[in-house]
């Protein structure tokens, strides 16, 4: 009769070991479900504040690119102008005036090339394709590490036990990122 009782007096025991087993793996599952979906949330967020930085970046570059290009473009054009009119007709008494617009437009390149000595037109099209190039590496990046968020969650919830945690929850699987419609297209640069 001794045996007896040992026996009977492990099987609470045990079961309560299994209820315990089954709660903290019910616990950690949860937890893991809930980090992994945060993940999600924040790679999402990431790539809409990637895509927002491209929508109001992009045109203000193309604008301060596209402002300086005409403003030396009007320079040069005034000078070629002044210089054509001087070579065209020596000996005319307007000469001088033509000479005159022709020292102003000198002085004006001189002054805008020493004032800003490294603000060349070309070197704004490089900076501008560099910032181009930058904005569409970090929203490629962050389209990534969403997926890669994704596709994490979504095995963990597949998976036995996750799936039933996660129907316990109502987690549902999530989609990854191949284009945003609404910011589909990059801005279009147009001079």
């Amino acid at each position: 009769m001794q045996v007896e009782r040992k026996s009977f007096s492990m099987v609470p025991i045990v079961i309560l070991l299994i209820l315990v087993f089954v709660g903290l793996s019910f616990m950690f599952t949860y937890n893991s479900i809930i980090s992994l979906e945060e993940n999600v949330d924040e790679a999402r967020s990431n790539v809409n504040v990637d895509l927002q930085r491209r929508y109001d970046l992009i045109p203000n570059l193309v604008s301060v690119v596209k402002g300086y290009a005409e403003h030396e473009q009007e320079i040069y054009d005034k000078l070629l102008q002044a210089r054509a009119s001087l070579s065209g007709n020596p000996m005319s008494s307007g000469n001088e005036e033509i000479r005159r617009e022709l020292e102003q437009g000198l002085g004006r390149l001189l002054a805008l090339s020493e004032d800003n000595p490294e603000l060349k037109a070309n070197e704004q099209f490089i900076a501008l394709m560099d910032q181009l190039e930058g904005t569409e590496n970090r929203l490629a990046t962050s389209r990534r590490r969403y997926n890669e968020a994704a596709v994490k969650f979504n095995k963990r919830i597949r998976r036995f036990p996750g799936n039933i945690v996660a129907g316990f929850m109502g987690a549902e699987r999530v989609d990854t990122i191949q284009e945003n419609p609404e910011h589909q297209d990059a801005p279009q640069v147009n001079f």
